[in-house]
């Protein structure tokens, strides 16, 4: 099976929030993932969001990643931005 490249964009609670730590959790939650690569993105204010880049196996759930990372502390939501068929 292949993978997809998923794009997620991930909102802290507040500008206050480690995004260091909410990094290191996103990877360790993440493990079935391949290549993650986490951007910050300034929102307005101080806020920063995270971008999260990955390739994710194709036969499981891409809404399993939203939940995932939804759970983890810190976190106020997680959506996924885009979904598509890697190949090579």
């Amino acid at each position: 099976m292949g993978n997809n490249a998923v794009t997620v964009r991930v909102m802290p609670e507040s500008p206050d929030i480690d995004l260091e730590k909410i990094k290191r959790k996103i990877k360790e939650k993440l493990s079935e993932a391949a290549n993650i690569k986490i951007e910050e993105e300034e929102i307005a204010f101080g806020l920063k969001a995270l971008k999260v880049n990955l390739a994710y196996p194709e036969e499981k759930e891409t809404d399993e990643i939203e939940n995932i990372l939804n759970e983890i502390e810190g976190v106020s939501s997680a959506k996924i931005e885009d979904i598509r068929r890697a190949f090579g």
